[in-house]
């Protein structure tokens, strides 16, 4: 397989206060679409069921995206406002189909 045919899934996890939750899922639902419009990476939004000491733990997935995708999803999130609604950094994890 050559360069250019190599897809990532990119998954990004992270925690949120309960009390941010429902604005920063519209803020992320958001960007996805803008990303989905732009890249044509559809988004999935997830989270872990629960939450521990007035914390959930969130996961971004977008699947079939080329290596750059990580930049304009960094982007897309810049100036949204986000990044303060989090209680914890942006886990970024990069993975490849087998051969």
């Amino acid at each position: 397989m050559d360069d250019a045919d190599l897809y990532i899934d990119l998954y990004i996890y992270y925690r949120v206060r309960d009390e941010d939750a429902a604005v920063l899922r519209e803020r992320i639902l958001a960007a996805q679409q803008v990303l989905a419009r732009e890249h044509r990476v559809a988004g999935e939004l997830k989270r872990r069921p629960g939450s521990k000491d007035g914390l959930q733990t969130w996961m971004e997935v977008y699947p079939r995206a080329s290596e750059a995708f990580g930049d304009a999803v960094e982007r897309a999130f810049a100036g949204t406002g986000i990044t303060a609604l989090l209680a914890s950094p942006r886990h970024i994890e990069v993975f490849t189909d087998l051969a």
